[in-house]
């Protein structure tokens, strides 16, 4: 049913829905909980898989992931191509579907010593599956709503993906002893259809909420297929200073997140020499950063973006980072990692994670599906590639914690100077966006 403009609850209030929105909210809400709770009940196969694979062959399944991602990216792009995005979105989600189908019939009917094997295939698929469905749900997100909304809501709607991680987690951490590996997939499978089902309620109110940049208005509210090239990703992306600024971002917060990783490993394993011990630690830190981060999402992200505006905004986490990694290098203790990385983590996915798709709203639909599937798929795992070897090259100069922190330093300065351009960026395109059209008329009347 229509949604009136009635007066609004204490909860829309809170933040700040406007009327015609809700309806919207909430399939967006229910959307991303469905994809990060599959995602977070296969998590832990991974992990458990990955470990018994061998940890020395972990470096080389992120590799794998890289290349997996490259590759992944062409036929999507084909897809966004030739298909509108009510055709597309659900064909790629029943595609990582039948892969789980796929798996839990392996691991099913395999015999034991196919285990591992199956494991490492199985660690690389779901490196990709995480980035990719993720994307696309930021896409089309940023495909809906416009970029006023995106302000005000993101941050509410990114809630939703903090609660289904939350409720992923419980969820094989209960079932895990009772339900075989296999059973779990199939709840998986499940959710990834939820969420199917959730991506075509909200795209059936785009055009209610606003005509999208970058493509014709269509009433009916069905949109239209995008076109354009199979390498647009890459091209496009080459060609735009302003993508290649995001992919910058993405970039320096990809290496810095992996100096962090690392560092918090070491620390915790001279810390902690008993396994359980640094389960327990490990557990403690994801818990804290998932009930900071929920708080923040609900209430603060909306009021924080609308206060100091996009640039700042996204400023705020390579800030942090500069003192984080400055405390680190001085002072390389559990403490101050775990201060650290509690609020960095809780920062990126309560903040910097949905204003960075803020940065969308302003370009044209063919980047917000094929360029933003290259950056946040192909250009994060390069990140993760680049930070994981320059963590072992300074490692191999002696230089210790100290070194890699200080090392951390100049980077997130790089990176506060390249969020506060994106700022700046983001409000020139919105600005010109907003421009009324000449009238067709006047120019007429005016032409001599």
């Amino acid at each position: 049913m229509p949604e009136t403009s009635a007066p609004r609850g204490p909860l829309a209030r809170l933040i700040d829905i406007r009327p015609g929105e809700g309806q919207a909210l909430a399939w967006s809400w229910a959307y991303i909980f469905s994809i990060l709770a599959a995602y977070y009940v296969l998590r832990p196969i991974r992990d458990q898989m990955g470990v018994a694979g061998g940890i020395e062959n972990l470096p080389w399944l992120f590799t794998a992931t890289l290349v997996g991602m490259l590759a992944l990216n062409l036929p999507f792009a084909y897809l966004v191509k030739r298909m509108p995005r009510a055709r597309f979105v659900p064909i790629t989600y029943r595609f990582f579907a039948a892969n789980i189908l796929a798996f839990a019939l392996a691991l099913y009917l395999a015999p034991p010593d196919w285990g591992i094997w199956i494991g490492r295939v199985f660690f690389v698929w779901l490196s990709i599956f995480n980035l990719f469905v993720v994307s696309i749900f930021w896409a089309t997100i940023v495909d809906v709503f416009s970029n006023d909304q995106s302000k005000r809501l993101f941050g509410f709607i990114a809630a939703g993906a903090t609660v289904g991680a939350i409720t992923g987690s419980a969820t094989t951490a209960i079932l895990a002893k009772n339900v075989p590996t296999w059973g779990l997939m199939l709840c998986a499978v499940v959710l990834l259809e939820v969420a199917v089902f959730c991506m075509r309620g909200l795209a059936s109110l785009s055009a209610r909420l606003h005509a999208v940049p970058g493509s014709e208005t269509v009433s009916d509210g069905q949109d239209r297929t995008i076109g354009g090239s199979v390498l647009a990703g890459v091209t496009r992306t080459l060609a735009s200073p302003y993508l290649l600024n995001i992919s910058l971002f993405l970039l320096l917060f990809s290496v810095t997140s992996t100096f962090l990783y690392f560092e918090q490993a070491g620390i915790a394993k001279r810390s902690f020499p008993d396994r359980g011990a640094q389960t327990a630690f490990f557990a403690s830190v994801d818990l804290a950063v998932n009930v900071l981060t929920l708080g923040v999402q609900l209430f603060l992200t909306g009021r924080i973006v609308k206060r100091l505006g996009v640039g700042i905004t996204l400023a705020l986490l390579p800030a942090f980072s500069v003192l984080g990694f400055a405390a680190l290098a001085v002072s390389p203790t559990i403490g101050v990692i775990v201060a650290f990385q509690v609020l960095r983590r809780a920062g990126n996915f309560a903040i910097a994670r949905p204003i960075r798709e803020v940065l969308f709203t302003v370009v044209p639909r063919e980047d917000r599906y094929k360029a933003k599937s290259f950056i946040d798929t192909v250009v994060y795992r390069l990140g993760d590639q680049v930070g994981a070897w320059s963590f072992t090259g300074i490692q191999g100069l002696g230089l210790g914690s100290t070194g890699i922190a200080g090392a951390a330093v100049p980077l997130s300065v790089a990176w506060l100077l390249n969020s506060l351009w994106l700022g700046r960026a983001q409000d020139r395109r919105q600005a010109a966006m907003d421009e009324p059209a000449p009238d067709p008329a006047a120019l007429r009347r005016d032409a001599p």
